[in-house]
């Protein structure tokens, strides 16, 4: 039956051009392997606003993981929280909990290790599915998929978000030392195929840029679900310019150091980037956002210029105050949410091409691309010197954020997408029934 729904769910340019009616309210569970309040790194962000945009028409219930207790009482799985009149379950466990463990025992999990089963999610999920019907379930990234699975004779929809099967693929290509190459191999091969297991349940997926989006319409043919388009964006609402005076010759990377690949991209931006950038102009500054629990800060080549911020509320006002956003990522996947919130936030941004994957952009319209040290170090000189560029690049790039990137857009398509899946199920029912 999931094969016959995803064969017949149009894309989200063929229910907007057809102007399909609307579903009735229905009531959605969305398993979320992020606890989405608050919203402070990307994959919170993305899963606060695809909830917001579900409960606008719909009946939302959220149960997500909260290993860290972020939410009042999130020590107890019974209880149940309101926010933005969204009824949302805390589980307090760690889908993340076994990535640490020895190399010895991820090589022998037959699943990756941030896929392990957590018996505090399988109960809540069963308590939520048992107590009332759910039109929709919704999985948003891996680790939560195959609880999703688990809802009977119900419509799933599944936002990878970023494809960890790309991602292992990606790492493979990349990867040199025929060792290495090997290790990474067999962790691709095993990703991929835990990930087609688990897409073969669902009758939508999304992902959130064209690079991935091809790879796994090529990988996963034959699993009966529809792959579709779902970009990463910003609230212009929320994210506007004018937030925080800019502050002459400054810098900001707005990512934290906790993750590999930020961790990567100051490591190279502070031993081959910012140095030239220095010597031209000596009192430029750099502000590094996010937390700093647990980072080895032995490797970055940091002075008296750096500001390591920490933890804070409102990422805003840094990348707002900033003259320049650096973005010299080089590696992971899917789409920057800092290059939207900076854009967002009037800064311009200078890129790698790696950097700014998946995004629209146009460079030398709307963000500069550089992949060298020398030349990455140009572009960001550049606009320190010219208050023109950086107003003309702040323009075009605040009006392409507007117009493609907006989370109210996306968020809608993602809500039709679900309401497409539910008027599926509906219509083979009713054909069953008949029958």
């Amino acid at each position: 039956m999931e094969k016959q729904q995803a064969e017949q769910i149009p894309s989200f340019q063929e229910t907007n051009s057809q102007g399909t009616q609307r579903s009735s309210s229905l009531r959605i569970l969305f398993l979320s392997t992020w606890f989405p309040y608050p919203p402070d790194n990307g994959s919170k962000i993305r899963a606060k606003y695809l909830v917001q945009a579900l409960s606008r028409r719909h009946k939302v219930v959220v149960a997500a993981f909260d290993p860290d207790g972020r939410s009042k009482g999130a020590g107890n799985a019974e209880r149940r929280d309101s926010v933005d009149g969204v009824e949302v379950i805390p589980v307090p466990a760690d889908p993340f909990r076994y990535v640490s463990a020895p190399q010895l025992a991820k090589f022998a999990s037959p699943v990756p290790l941030a896929c392990w089963p957590s018996a505090g999610m399988r109960k809540v999920v069963h308590r939520l599915t048992a107590a009332a019907h759910y039109d929709v379930v919704v999985a948003f990234q891996l680790p939560v998929a195959s609880y999703a699975r688990a809802v009977a004779e119900t419509p799933r929809v599944f936002d990878i978000d970023v494809s960890l099967g790309f991602q292992r693929y990606q790492a493979w290509l990349g990867t040199k030392s025929p060792l290495q190459r090997f290790r990474h191999w067999l962790s691709w091969n095993k990703t991929r195929q835990y990930e087609r297991r688990q897409i073969a349940g669902f009758a939508a997926c999304t992902v959130v840029a064209p690079e991935e989006l091809a790879f796994v319409r090529q990988t996963y043919q034959g699993t009966g679900a529809r792959f579709h388009l779902s970009e990463n964006g910003v609230d212009c609402t929320h994210n506007r310019a004018g937030i925080a005076p800019k502050t002459p010759a400054s810098l900001v990377y707005n990512g934290a150091l906790t993750y590999s690949a930020n961790h990567d991209a100051m490591r190279y931006f502070l031993a081959d980037i910012y140095p030239l950038i220095k010597q031209q102009i000596p009192e430029a500054s750099l502000t590094i956002t996010g937390s700093l629990s647990g980072v080895d800060l032995s490797g970055l080549a940091l002075d008296e210029s750096v500001h390591l911020s920490g933890y804070v509320p409102d990422v805003r006002v840094p990348v707002a105050g900033a003259s320049v956003c650096v973005v010299p990522l080089r590696q992971g996947s899917g789409t920057r949410l800092k290059i939207l919130e900076a854009m967002a936030l009037g800064t311009p941004v200078v890129a790698t091409t790696k950097g700014a994957e998946g995004l629209d952009v146009t460079p030398d319209r709307d963000i500069l691309i550089a992949d060298e040290p020398a030349g990455f170090a140009a572009q960001v000189l550049r606009l320190l010197r010219s208050q023109s560029l950086r107003n003309q690049l702040a323009r075009d790039a605040r009006l392409l954020v507007e117009q493609q990137y907006d989370w109210s857009q996306i968020g809608e398509r993602f809500a039709l997408l679900a309401e497409e899946v539910a008027e599926v199920q509906r219509r083979v029912a009713e054909r069953e029934h008949a029958g």
